[in-house]
């Protein structure tokens, strides 16, 4: 499988018109030149997360009324260790919510994107706290290993198994699989994929992805808009639209028609067609870009659509 916010890294990275101009570059010179090493973006180091008092980009700034008490925000690290690794990464994890109530509530695990950090997504997960009424439902976030805080070096093994740490931490507090909601945002969405398909510690019981992507191989076909196998230009492995066939649980698709960087067709529609979620649900935001669905769709639209899927 593959990372869903493989664009999101052109997003932050790349305009589409330097994108192009680095692929053929690879093309012409440079073999060793490939998408792997473009799909973690994790140049702004922190030393500390800031939150709210965070002021670098954010795709939107929630007022006040969102925000969350310092009791309800818990940092910590998790342990996490990759099939054939030594020894445990440490990575950096923030809940949203009463741990005390885990064994209880309904838990939304959000795997961000591939930009920098939980800071930049801090918005997002504030978003979340809010479905329905506030800590309604428990949020966890967590950077992946080379991520903001996080130590050790992105790989996509590691990526599953510090999304899979972050479930086995919900499960040693109480957690149940069917209190468990995995979102998965764009690069997220190939470990909310995986994961799913082949459980780990646990086995979500929903599933939402936005702006997922179909896999690395169509990413690298729809980047660099040259008549090239994708295949060319990355060996990951990631492919969500093969593995979402093995998955069964209720699916929410969210994906903005706007999306210059993982086209809702090409990606999005063909891992909801291949998904054998039951049921299913498409939630197209017609002018919404990459990052822009919860804007463009309202804040309210968006977090009554969450409700209504969690709850049904």
């Amino acid at each position: 499988m593959v990372h869903s916010d493989f664009i999101s890294v052109f997003t932050d990275c790349f305009n589409m018109r330097t994108l192009i101009l680095v692929f053929a570059l690879a093309i012409t010179g440079s073999s060793c030149l490939r998408l792997d090493s473009m799909l973690y973006n994790t140049t702004d180091k922190l030393e500390r997360y800031e939150r709210d008092n965070y002021t670098g980009e954010q795709d939107f700034i929630l007022d006040e009324t969102y925000k969350i008490q310092d009791s309800m925000i818990h940092e910590f690290t998790l342990a996490s260790q990759a099939p054939g690794e030594s020894s445990p990464t440490t990575i950096y994890a923030v809940y949203l919510g009463d741990i005390n109530r885990i064994n209880t509530d309904t838990v939304i695990l959000y795997c961000h994107g591939n930009k920098w950090h939980m800071d930049f997504y801090w918005q997002r997960a504030k978003l979340l706290a809010h479905t329905g009424s506030k800590h309604r439902y428990g949020v966890l976030m967590l950077d992946y290993r080379g991520f903001g805080r996080s130590e050790g070096t992105p790989t996509e093994e590691g990526l599953y198994a510090d999304v899979d740490a972050a479930m086995n931490w919900l499960k040693t507090n109480g957690l149940s699989n069917a209190r468990l909601v995995v979102y998965g945002f764009s690069m997220g969405s190939a470990p909310a994929v995986e994961l799913s398909a082949h459980p780990r510690s646990m086995r979500p019981s929903k599933i939402i992805l936005e702006a997922p992507f179909g896999s690395a191989a169509v990413m690298g076909e729809d980047g660099t808009q040259l008549a090239m196998p994708g295949s060319y230009f990355t060996n990951l492995k990631i492919d969500n639209a093969e593995e979402i066939k093995l998955c069964n649980q209720p699916l929410l698709w969210m994906h903005g028609t706007a999306d210059n960087f993982l086209n809702y067709t090409t990606h999005g529609q063909v891992v909801f067609d291949n998904s054998k979620g039951n049921p299913k649900y498409s939630y197209l935001v017609s002018g919404a870009d990459h990052g822009d669905v919860p804007v463009v769709a309202g804040f309210s639209a968006y977090s009554n659509r969450l409700l209504e899927f969690i709850t049904e």
